[in-house]
């Protein structure tokens, strides 16, 4: 079996390397090169270092190493829907876009179409049962990466390997220490790699500009203070409203007056929802589990966290999924209905609970009611009307 192994650098990646040896497999090495460096104002995540850390690693064991340049690719799918979300006013989910469309969708056009399988780092487990492969959980719940994976098709699902799934992270920490491998120590990679050195709020300054507004007190309507434009906030958002007497909450934004609502306290009512709207909803794997023409018993996430929130789900009539892309300003989620697992359809989840931040823009994930398969994911919207 030929396999390419996707190795950044971190821990996770590096790891796989030798648990693959170790199954008897000899894979190849690549390392995706994505950082917009020849951008004016951008860095590159430190890619110096990484590449020197994965052809360590090729040299260790023995395995081909290659470099895959996928700079244009990452531009046009990941950041352009990234600025466009913002422009928005949505919360976008780089993490997610990349995985299937650069991971799981530009290597596998451009290098893994050679290979029968796509090995990662990513805290997550490929399940076989009766012949059809599931989007499992990994075994370290805390670490678990299947929020970010929740979009990816059935065809890339069949060809993953996530080798790191059935392991705890201080696991693969002590077998990369074992092992003597340089990134050992290394910690987790934080943010959003595309933007390397450079500050989030920067980076939105550069492409969406500023455009001052009133911070308003949804309560009262009282004016509290002045932002630089409603595409810096995001829904949840506590931190950089520069507001005393605090804490304040954003929880609503009026996208054409540019207008940022917010609530006081530690966990204040209007932050709260327990309906979930999910347009553009794809399962990953081409039949849904149940009939959701009625309430079906699940559990959900809508960010990457640990908890599970659980909720009923159910599919909308109508117009299901034909707007999903453009609310979230996701140009590849309008490819995704075309070439993704299934049809694209709408669903509302009622939640158990009323949970805080819920964020149009980002990604709904579906999981079982055993929190073992995840199922799909739509996009977070707050329009009803469609």
């Amino acid at each position: 079996m030929q396999i390419a192994a996707l190795v950044s650098g971190g821990v996770d990646s590096s790891v796989i390397v030798p648990l693959l040896k170790e199954q008897g497999y000899d894979p190849v090495i690549f390392y995706i090169q994505i950082g917009m460096d020849n951008e004016p104002g951008f860095m590159d995540c430190p890619s110096e270092e990484d590449i020197e850390i994965t052809t360590f690693i090729a040299k260790k064991y023995g395995c081909r190493f290659e470099i895959a340049n996928l700079h244009e690719e990452y531009w046009n799918r990941v950041v352009n829907y990234t600025i466009d979300s913002v422009r928005q006013g949505f919360t976008p989910n780089p993490d997610v876009m990349c995985n299937r469309f650069i991971k799981f969708g530009s290597f596998e056009d451009k290098f893994g179409k050679d290979f029968d399988k796509i090995a990662t780092g990513h805290y997550a487990r490929v399940l076989d049962q009766n012949g059809q492969y599931y989007l499992g959980t990994s075994k370290d719940r805390r670490k678990d990466q299947t929020y970010f994976l929740g979009r990816i098709t059935y065809p890339q699902l069949s060809k993953a390997m996530f080798p790191v799934g059935g392991f705890e992270k201080g696991e693969v920490r002590k077998l990369a220490e074992k092992l003597k491998l340089p990134s050992a120590a290394r910690p987790d990679s934080q943010g959003i790699c595309f933007l390397g050195k450079i500050n989030y709020n920067e980076f939105i300054k550069r492409y969406a500009g500023e455009k001052e507004g009133d911070i308003v007190e949804l309560e009262t309507g009282k004016i509290l203070g002045k932002h630089k434009g409603f595409w810096f906030h995001t829904i949840g958002q506590r931190k950089g409203l520069g507001l005393s007497q605090g804490p304040w909450f954003v929880v609503k934004k009026d996208i054409p007056a540019n207008i940022v609502y917010v609530s006081n306290g530690y966990d204040p009512v209007a932050q709260h929802k327990k309906e979930v709207l999910l347009d553009d909803f794809l399962f990953i794997n081409e039949t849904p589990d149940r009939d959701y023409s009625v309430p079906q018993p699940v559990f959900f996430k809508i960010r990457h966290q640990p908890e599970f929130n659980e909720g009923m789900m159910m599919e909308r009539s109508g117009e299901a999924g034909k707007r999903g892309s453009r609310e979230a300003g996701e140009r590849g989620s309008a490819e995704a209905g075309k070439r993704g697992s299934g049809e694209a359809g709408r669903f509302l989840i009622e939640s158990a609970k009323s949970i805080a931040g819920v964020a149009p823009g980002q990604f709904g994930v579906v999981y079982d009611v055993e929190k073992k398969i995840c199922l799909g994911s739509g996009v977070i919207t707050d329009n009803v009307e469609c």
